[in-house]
């Protein structure tokens, strides 16, 4: 697919804002249940698609937001490359993840301390505003900072600041090999265990405490990666499952911790901050710093308060009350400039209207 609605999308945003009417903006529908509820007029973006420009010796591509991730991964694959930071697809339906989602909701896979956040690989990013413009910021080079950091704003945004015509990435070569191996322990070993090597020049990409096993993913070349293996312990696991169990049971939550209609939070911390013995059952990635958990929806402000008093934030990922406040409250200050920006890039307020927050 490759289609440029550059001007159909512009003249639509461009009525909306004369007619003062809000759109919900949607690609595939995969990450809908991410962040509050949306209102307004449906406007469809999955049909502005197609990679623009890929060149594997520069390690960059640029696509239109409505491409798929499953395209972008392919092309990617066919030359030994990857997106760095993993990016979960929550396909449904046979359809799947855009681009344009993806860097709107921000979210990383199980490779993110390794491997960059979203936010880090955006080289750059083509918007349209809630103005009805159309504006180039950063661009296909890591070394072009001009606008760079206003590309970044767009991640995470919620398509609240505009929408994602185009995105230039960093993408990274696939490592020579991947091994992974488990060891049975608790929450308090694994964080305990992440900490120490997280001190150490080791080729761990991945981790993951289910709360009775840890699971930890090495890559880079084969000879370092087998003694650094064996010198950690626990028992090898065979590739290929090693492979699913990362991709389906982790990054695309297949997990049976993430099975339920208990609400889901995605708690944020220091890497080194010990067990804050949280309301609920509890899973651990990230060498510690992302700690899902499963607990009732009344204990959100329990929650919150510990999590803020040691550095951290903790969002309400799935269920519960998508009406309420889903993201950590901002302070007064953050809170002003979030509403300075958003009067810059959508005064109008049509865009994703209180998606991110109430209010914005």
């Amino acid at each position: 697919m490759n289609h440029d609605l550059t001007t159909e999308l512009q003249d639509r945003v461009r009525a909306a804002l004369a007619a003062g009417t809000p759109l919900a903006l949607l690609g595939h529908g995969t990450k809908s249940f991410f962040g509050r509820v949306g209102a307004g007029e449906t406007l469809a973006l999955s049909g502005h698609a197609g990679i623009l420009n890929y060149q594997p010796q520069e390690l960059v591509i640029t696509a239109r937001g409505g491409t798929t991730l499953a395209e972008i991964e392919s092309a990617l694959a066919e030359h030994g490359q990857m997106l760095p930071f993993e990016p979960p697809h929550f396909a449904t339906d046979r359809r799947d993840a855009t681009l344009g989602g993806t860097v709107a909701c921000a979210l990383s896979g199980p490779a993110r301390p390794s491997g960059g956040a979203a936010r880090d690989l955006v080289l750059g990013a083509r918007v349209l505003t809630g103005r009805g413009e159309v504006l180039r910021f950063g661009g296909e080079v890591m070394k072009n900072v001009a606008g760079y950091d206003v590309s970044r704003l767009m991640v995470g945004a919620l398509g609240t600041l505009g929408i994602l015509l185009d995105v230039s990435l960093k993408v990274m070569p696939v490592p020579p090999v991947t091994r992974t191996a488990v060891q049975d322990c608790s929450l308090t070993e694994a964080l305990a265990r992440m900490n120490a090597w997280a001190l150490k020049p080791l080729p761990i990409t991945a981790t993951c405490c289910d709360g009775e096993r840890l699971w930890v993913r090495l890559s880079g070349a084969a000879q370092g990666v087998d003694e650094v293996l064996g010198r950690l312990g626990g028992e090898r696991v065979d590739d290929a499952l090693a492979d699913a169990f990362w991709r389906d049971r982790v990054r695309e939550q297949g997990h049976s911790f993430f099975a339920g209609d208990q609400p889901l939070w995605r708690v944020s911390l220091p890497p080194a901050t010990p067990d804050l013995a949280l309301p609920g059952r509890q899973m651990i990635e990230w060498s510690g710093s992302q700690r899902w958990l499963r607990g009732d929806a009344a204990d959100g402000t329990t929650i919150r308060e510990r999590v803020a008093a040691v550095g951290g934030h903790a969002t309400l990922f799935r269920g519960g009350d998508r009406a309420g406040e889903v993201f950590h409250p901002l302070p007064d200050g953050l809170m002003r400039l979030h509403r300075q920006l958003k009067q810059s890039f959508d005064p109008g307020g049509i865009l994703n209207p209180g998606r991110l927050y109430a209010g914005l």
